[in-house]
């Protein structure tokens, strides 16, 4: 087990003028708006993508089409899950600098390769290549964020790199989504590219040049993955998150036909998303400062909370499912920075490692809650049950918080047991035992 205590390393920021700073950290949370917009626009525009590339499905078989249209959505996850643990370990032989830079022009070449693909297949080939720079990106835009930022702020930090993210879904997506019903989904990818061109000459100008960390090797890279608790907390947000995912994956369908709105409100459901996810960040950047452990003992229940009022009002009105899919998405945000947080603290020197592989769990999560949201449309069952799937995996993720807490604790307290009865055979100061979060 491990302390949760600050490991970030301080970056060369000294010299930096306050106006500087403020720039550097708006071109990394520029590159989170560009792959929140890229993620999440994707679940907005789920129809026109069906429609387009799966014509003759959606014509016979709609519940199916959009199902099938929904790998679209899982391949770009798992482009994230593969990407963030293999260019972390990559990330030894540069510096955060020159990688933030690397991963922009990467992420510029993954939305282009989006818009051209001209089959469904290859357009699902291209979403998975897209999401390969996504982890690592926000990880070493975390780390670096938080170095901008100083000691001491580090939940801050990873809330910032991940603002971009809420953001484009309070603003970024809606639009693109109402741009995409309007002009074609292939024109939301190729503005989505254009972001990414502007966050690359932001971030070229804007964010401090860093040597590389001289005598890190990837062997020491790996070893961090040797350690229990890493996977532990990446499992809790790979099922955990699933059911968020499960939800939002197919918020176009649950939008026209569980609530019973019109194609024109999904940017207004996705824009309250967004202002949820943009709040629940906020505040989960602050919390995470004070308590990692409490953040997630207090934000999981919430997140349970709102899963159940949306399947419980999703069919009554607008408002009421724009009211409900505000409180989910603000809870859900709300526990990202802590997770984060957690990874890179176990991760210790392998810190680029923890923060991506955050990134690789959320889009577990992603790929987890898309299929068994479409399994369940596809079995017949409707679209409200995905709602029911996110209930059951938001609940086994709170029940895998607490028992990982309870089992950290226990240990701590044995482990100070054994120090006390043998204190008297131990000279200078007892060290304190770390309780993991």
């Amino acid at each position: 087990m491990t302390t949760i205590d600050d490991t970030t390393r301080a970056a060369p920021t000294a010299t930096l003028t306050p106006a500087r700073r403020r720039l550097a950290l708006f071109a990394l949370a520029l590159g989170g708006f560009g792959i929140g917009a890229s993620e999440f626009v994707s679940m907005g525009l789920l129809p026109d993508i069906a429609g387009g590339l799966l014509s003759e499905r959606m014509a016979t078989d709609p519940e199916g089409g959009i199902a099938r249209a929904g790998l679209a959505i899982s391949a770009y996850a798992l482009g994230v899950v593969v990407g963030a643990p293999v260019l972390a370990l990559l990330s030894v032989r540069w510096s955060r600098s020159s990688m933030i830079i690397g991963l922009a022009v990467a992420l510029a070449a993954g939305a282009v390769l989006s818009a051209l693909m001209p089959t469904f297949e290859l357009t699902v080939f291209a979403r998975f290549l897209a999401g390969i720079p996504h982890g690592a990106y926000f990880g070493v835009a975390s780390l670096l964020a938080a170095s901008l930022m100083g000691p001491g702020n580090q939940g801050k930090g990873v809330a910032l790199a991940l603002s971009g993210l809420t953001v484009a879904n309070l603003i970024g997506v809606p639009v693109l989504t109402a741009v995409g019903q309007a002009a074609g989904w292939r024109a939301v990818y190729l503005l989505i590219a254009l972001i990414f061109v502007a966050t690359v000459t932001a971030l070229h100008r804007t964010v401090p040049r860093e040597e590389k960390v001289a005598g890190r090797r990837m062997a020491d890279e790996i070893v961090a993955l040797r350690r229990v608790q890493l996977w532990v907390i990446m499992g809790i947000a790979a099922i955990g998150f699933a059911g968020a995912f499960a939800v939002f994956s197919y918020v176009a369908d649950i939008t026209t036909n569980v609530t019973g709105a019109s194609a024109t409100a999904v940017p207004w459901v996705l824009a309250a998303a967004g202002l949820g996810m943009t709040v629940g960040n906020v505040i989960g950047g602050a919390t995470t400062d004070r308590s990692v452990s409490a953040t997630l003992m207090v934000g999981f229940p919430l997140y349970i909370a709102a899963l159940v009022g949306l399947f419980l009002v999703a069919d009554v009105s607008l408002v009421a499912l724009l009211i409900a899919f505000f409180l989910m998405n603000a809870a859900n945000a709300s526990l990202n920075p802590a997770m984060q947080t957690w990874l890179i603290r176990v991760a210790h020197r392998s810190e680029v490692l923890g923060a991506s592989l955050n990134h690789a769990a959320f889009n577990v999560a992603n790929a987890l809650g898309a299929a068994l949201g479409g399994a369940v449309i596809a079995a017949g069952f409707g679209y409200e049950a995905p709602m029911v799937v996110a209930i059951v995996l938001a609940s086994v993720g709170f029940a895998m918080v607490s028992a990982t807490l309870i089992a950290l604790r226990v240990r701590a307290r044995r482990t100070r047991a054994l120090l006390a009865r043998h204190e008297d055979t131990l000279t200078g100061q007892i060290p304190r035992v770390p309780v993991g979060v």
